[in-house]
Order: structure tokens, then C-alpha cells, then sequence
């Protein structure tokens, strides 16, 4: 059922019944409320993250997702919702950044050498390459290589199945390597 977000949750005879034989009442977030729970989810942010700064960005991150739409609360109170997307916001982050090559550097026996062409021309050329491949092998191959995404979650965003994106992804690799081998 859809819900006109003008029309008073509380008022809808559908919001107000909630699930079947749930007694409770259900209603929008409102999302002015949102500051009155953000001392409390930057607690519990500092507790999940290592330095502030990450506790902010999750906070705001988990406020970006909660603000995305429309939220349909069955029950009481905002604080426990906010707090299970606030984990799920955490959990999700971290699963992503799992997934991406690590930043750390390798130690390596030999020395280092002189390098010709820096770093940022080189990830210049591989940008201009992806740029160059067909809309479908660059939304494949930005999707899995640079979000991170998995095959799954790539397809469900794409809205195609994962058999397809497995092949953009092997072909969009190719492409982008012709490229840059010249050819």
C-alpha cells in the first residue's frame, strides 16, 4: 500500500493497523527526531569505530540511509530502529571494505625502483580506459572492481541477472586491457 507522505500516518486506517495481529500502532519517522537520538548513536558509534571521525561518518551515514526514504515504524519509540540501522550501517561498511585491496603496503626484498610515469597518470589511463568501454562492461566492471560489490549484489543494482555481469566483467577487463596495451 502506498502511503502519501502529506497524509497522517497515525489517521491511515492501513499504517494504523500495523501488521496482522500486531496490536501496535504504526507511523512515519519523523525525521526532525532524528537530532534528539544523535548524541545516544554517536555512543554507540564510538564503540563500533576506532576514531571519532569514523563514529561521525557512520552516524551520518546511518542518518543518510534513514533519510533516503520514507521509514514506516511499528511500535514506540525511533531510538531502537535507529540503532539497528546504525549496526546494519556498520555491518554493511565493513563487509565492503573487506572485499576492496587492502591500502596497506607489501614490503618488498628488492629496493624500490625509479618510476617512470606517476602513479596518478597511470590511474588516469586505467579511468580513461573504463571511461572508453561499452556502458555495459563499465557499469559491470565499476560496480564489482571499484564499490566493491559482490557478483550478486552487482546484478540486483543493475537489475540483470549474475551469469550477465560475470561476463561484462570478464569482457569489460579485457576491453580495458586492450586499451591500455595500446591496442
Amino acid at each position: 500500500m502506498l502511503v502519501d507522505r502529506n497524509e497522517d500516518p497515525v489517521a491511515s486506517p492501513g499504517l494504523a493497523r500495523g501488521r496482522a495481529g500486531d496490536s501496535s500502532e504504526a507511523r512515519l519517522l519523523d525525521p526532525r527526531a532524528l537530532v534528539a537520538h544523535q548524541a545516544v548513536l554517536y555512543r554507540v558509534a564510538r564503540k563500533l569505530c576506532p576514531s571519532h571521525q569514523e563514529a561521525e561518518d557512520l552516524v551520518q551515514d546511518t542518518f543518510a540511509q534513514v533519510l533516503a526514504r520514507p521509514r514506516v515504524l511499528r511500535g514506540g519509540e525511533d531510538l531502537p530502529y535507529l540503532l539497528r540501522a546504525l549496526r546494519n550501517t556498520h555491518t554493511t561498511g565493513r563487509r565492503i571494505a573487506a572485499r576492496l585491496p587492502s591500502m596497506r603496503s607489501v614490503p618488498s626484498e628488492e629496493p624500490v625502483a625509479a618510476v617512470d610515469v606517476p602513479a596518478t597518470v597511470e590511474a588516469r589511463r586505467l579511468i580513461g580506459a573504463i571511461a572508453a568501454a561499452p556502458r555495459a562492461y563499465r557499469d559491470a566492471i565499476v560496480a564489482v572492481d571499484l564499490l566493491g560489490l559482490s557478483y550478486e549484489e552487482a546484478a540486483r543494482r543493475l537489475r540483470t541477472r549474475k551469469a550477465t555481469i560475470n561476463s561484462r566483467v570478464f569482457r569489460g577487463r579485457a576491453h580495458v586491457a586492450r586499451i591500455l596495451d595500446g591496442g
